[in-house]
């Protein structure tokens, strides 16, 4: 399935792991060709084999930049796969140099307990979820927000076709 996007997008999903941010990103990637997916945790274990945070954060988001940017500028619409948990993080993902690209940070919404359960099937406990509490900030400042809920299929698949609407229509 292909959709009519509507221009060029910066998109940056930021949610506590096992929201459905890389479910929601290959999806888009999967289904409008010209969208390319840049994965935070791909490249901290490409470069370091380490968990968040890694060694050298700085790096790894000064490439993810880079390669957003460059992605950009060859025309492809870019989702940035991130826990981005603070507002510093968010604001550096969106911004841009490229000129006349839509920027969006959809918020992963899932229920605390759906979270943990999901963290406990993945990874044998809820850790995760609890060392992102302690940097977890609430959105804030002049960024587009679409809040997404993603505690089932069902809901999941609302939510994905509402997305899908704002992205193709003519206002952003």
């Amino acid at each position: 399935m292909s959709t009519a996007v509507k221009g060029l997008w910066n998109i940056v999903l930021s949610g506590y792991p096992k929201s459905g941010k890389t479910m929601l990103a290959n999806r888009l990637v999967a289904e409008n060709q010209f969208f390319a997916r840049v994965g935070v945790d791909e490249l901290r274990s490409m470069f370091f084999n380490e968990a968040p945070p890694c060694r050298d954060e700085f790096l790894i988001y000064s490439m993810i930049a880079e390669m957003r940017d460059e992605l950009l500028e060859k025309g492809y619409s870019v989702v940035i796969d991130s826990t981005a948990p603070d507002n510093v993080t968010r604001k550096f993902l969106v911004a841009t140099r490229v000129k006349y690209v839509n920027c969006l940070l959809v918020m992963l919404n899932v229920e605390r307990e759906v979270l943990i359960k999901r963290n406990i099937e993945k990874f044998g406990d809820a850790a995760s979820v609890f060392a992102w509490d302690k940097r977890w900030k609430e959105p804030k400042g002049d960024i587009p927000i679409f809040k997404f809920k993603s505690n089932n299929m069902i809901q999941f698949e609302v939510y994905y076709t509402r997305l899908i609407e704002l992205l193709e229509s003519e206002t952003h």
